[in-house]
């Protein structure tokens, strides 16, 4: 399978350079997917543009990577959907389960928010730890 990989430090964008993601390819997409999520790789953007048809094997990959990202803590968005693969994710009732966005550019955009959201709530919950660990010590 061809696609491209854009590897930046809080997310990787894979753009799929074939027109078909089927029972053809999806295997090797699926596998991709887990090297880059074993690989530390915890936000995913797919970029779709290229791709005018998927089946219900592309779309099992595209779940993979999804439930890949969420495991990790990350975030999986799609970009770029053509309106065949749009077709087939609205009949297959995935657009409330993915996250799908027009461009590759609001993708990382959302991404980058979803990081500072994570960082925040962290940031967050340490606050938290710290004052009940006070109050704990004042009791």
């Amino acid at each position: 399978m061809k696609f491209m990989l854009d590897k930046k430090e809080s997310y990787t964008v894979v753009a799929v350079l074939e027109d078909k993601l089927n029972t053809l390819n999806a295997v090797d997409f699926k596998t991709e997917l887990k090297v880059l999520n074993e690989g530390g790789v915890r936000n995913i953007i797919l970029d779709l543009s290229n791709v005018t048809f998927a089946d219900s094997s592309g779309l099992g990959a595209i779940l993979i990577g999804n439930r890949l990202c969420e495991a990790s803590d990350g975030t999986f968005v799609l970009s770029g959907l053509t309106n065949g693969v749009q077709r087939i994710v609205d009949i297959s009732q995935l657009g409330s389960v993915l996250t799908i966005v027009p461009t590759v550019q609001e993708a990382i955009d959302f991404v980058m928010m979803e990081e500072l959201v994570r960082e925040l709530s962290g940031e967050a919950e340490e606050d938290d730890d710290l004052t009940s660990d006070d109050s704990a010590a004042n009791d």
